[in-house]
């Protein structure tokens, strides 16, 4: 069974790159080469490679890939360390307009 997966890149200016691949390593390999001059992490050399999901379905990955991409910087971080409580507090709404906080 073929595997997928997403990972994460700390790239050299402290921004964080996400993608899906078949071959992570190879893909690595690529990002840290500098292989293509429009990729996003060219100019933010060296990466490192600071998260990698695996999975068995192609549609999950890139569920998966685009849900991450959507978080903040610290639920990004929080992932990286695994602390899934933070994770789960940094979804909470806490402002105002929230319908748990919302006062009738």
């Amino acid at each position: 069974m073929r595997e997928y997966f997403v990972y994460m890149l700390k790239c050299a200016d402290d921004s964080y790159y996400i993608g899906v691949s078949n071959n992570y390593s190879k893909r690595f390999e690529e990002h840290q080469l500098g292989k293509s001059t429009k990729s996003y992490t060219y100019s933010r050399r060296p990466v490192k490679l600071v998260y990698l999901e695996a999975f068995h379905d192609i549609k999950q990955a890139i569920s998966w890939e685009k849900q991450i991409k959507g978080w903040s910087r610290a639920k990004k971080a929080a992932l990286i360390e695994r602390n899934y409580a933070k994770i789960k507090e940094l979804a909470e709404c806490k402002n105002e307009t929230c319908h748990k906080n919302k006062i009738e």
